[in-house]
């Protein structure tokens, strides 16, 4: 289960506001063992990254969920792990060099970026639900 969070590529972060509206994104995330990251990175945006309504969601409630899965067309290789987690907003400091150097190892496209100023969400699992075809699930 560590190398398919590791390895996965992309996986989607739902945020809820404190008027208990959900949402939900796609996000690039780096995994070391212990919490992911994500940084708000220069992809297109139609506001500044922390004004995001995912950065103002978790500054509000910081209780999040994210889920990574893998689909097949052959359903017996489908498979997903859903990580409960407490968010932080990261702007500066040794954690948030590491998260940067661990995003910009895992995708390339980081290194051209300048995301070295950038908020990172700090995702620390306080739950970790797997499931694939096979073996007993979660409770989802």
């Amino acid at each position: 289960m560590d190398a398919f969070i590791r390895e996965s590529r992309v996986a989607r972060l739902a945020t809820v506001s404190r008027d208990g509206q959900p949402l939900v994104v796609p996000i690039c995330y780096a995994y070391d063992g212990e919490r992911l990251y994500s940084v708000i990175d220069q992809k297109p945006k139609r506001v500044p990254g922390e004004k995001l309504k995912r950065v103002r969601n978790i500054q509000e409630n910081s209780k999040v969920s994210v889920v990574i899965d893998e689909y097949d067309e052959d359903w017996t290789k489908l498979r997903y792990v859903i990580i409960r987690a407490e968010a932080e907003i990261l702007i500066e400091g040794q954690e948030h060099e590491r998260a940067i150097a661990l995003l910009r190892k895992k995708y390339p496209q980081y290194q051209r970026m300048n995301i070295t100023g950038k908020p990172v969400i700090r995702m620390t699992p306080t739950r970790i639900i797997h499931w694939q075809v096979g073996e007993p699930g979660g409770d989802c």
